[in-house]
């Protein structure tokens, strides 16, 4: 599937929700059968962003469902940073496969979906089958982060006029593709929601520690690329080397999985056939961006 900028995407799936410690979390399911792979978006991003990996994995025999975290998308967005923090959405993500009736899923994400994946691995690996980790946050890409994240705090935080005509402008944006549209919703969340959520994440645990993740056995796919300074292909590199049981793919931007996806597609599927077929033969390195 190739996103086409003069059409838009066809419609999601229909929405679907569960309570969590008394919060509504909204998702989507594509599919059916035991093959459940759970994917999460990104920091203030949706659902929307893998819809369409969603559609052409449900074509394959795949059970997919798209998860809006607590304070992204249509779940609840309630305004304390308490409630965002790395090791909360990892629990929010257990409740899902609870309500699932899922023992075992192939979990992952997109930069902070990549990151719970990990939080949860490092702790409950039982439920883990695989992991799908696109685009990991680690220990190098902490400067650029900050030099990021805490403006973008200290705007919403402090200069909410300012926040809320953004947001405004922004809303009123609509382009009818799930891309193009995901990409601007960190631009749509209610200015205190932003700031809670971006204190959370960074008062809380970021990622488990290199400890940790040298005691993960579950099989993952590793996506990187070299043109973001947020998400270092070194982070990829290192999480690889760290990771008992990891394949590495670079992939040559953040759009090439939305817009031009057959090679990485072509990665995804045979990573998932591997993982539900039967054990991961050897660790393997795939450089071909």
């Amino acid at each position: 599937m190739v996103l086409k900028l003069t059409e838009s995407s066809p419609p999601g799936a229909p929405p679907r929700s569960f309570t969590w410690n008394g919060r509504r979390l909204v998702y989507e399911a594509y599919g059916d059968g035991d093959r459940l792979v759970v994917l999460i978006h990104g920091l203030l991003m949706d659902a929307r962003l893998y819809r369409d990996l969603a559609r052409v994995l449900a074509g394959r025999g795949y059970r997919v469902v798209l998860v809006d975290l607590l304070g992204h998308g249509r779940s609840d967005k309630p305004a304390h940073a308490a409630e965002y923090r790395m090791d909360v959405y990892a629990s929010q993500v257990i409740a899902l496969l609870d309500h699932l009736g899922a023992d075992r899923a192939v979990l992952g994400g997109m930069s902070l979906g990549a990151n719970v994946t990990l939080q949860l691995a490092a702790h409950h690996p039982e439920r883990v089958q695989g992991m799908l980790l696109e685009m990991p946050v680690l220990e190098r890409a902490v400067p650029a982060a900050a030099l990021t994240f805490v403006p973008a705090l200290l705007v919403v935080h402090y200069a909410r006029p300012l926040a809320r005509a953004v947001r405004w402008v922004a809303s009123r944006v609509a382009t009818g593709h799930d891309v193009l549209d995901g990409a601007l919703s960190p631009l749509c969340s209610p200015p205190e929601v932003t700031a809670a959520v971006l204190h959370g994440i960074l008062v809380g645990p970021t990622v488990p520690t290199v400890e940790e993740r040298r005691r993960m056995t579950a099989p993952a796919l590793v996506v990187g690329h070299r043109a973001d300074v947020i998400h270092p292909f070194s982070d990829a590199e290192a999480l690889v080397r760290h990771l008992a049981n990891g394949r590495l793919v670079r992939a040559s931007s953040i759009a090439e999985l939305r817009m031009q996806p057959r090679r990485l597609l072509a990665e995804i599927d045979s990573f998932l056939s591997d993982v539900w077929g039967g054990e991961l033969a050897s660790v393997v390195v795939a450089d071909t961006g």
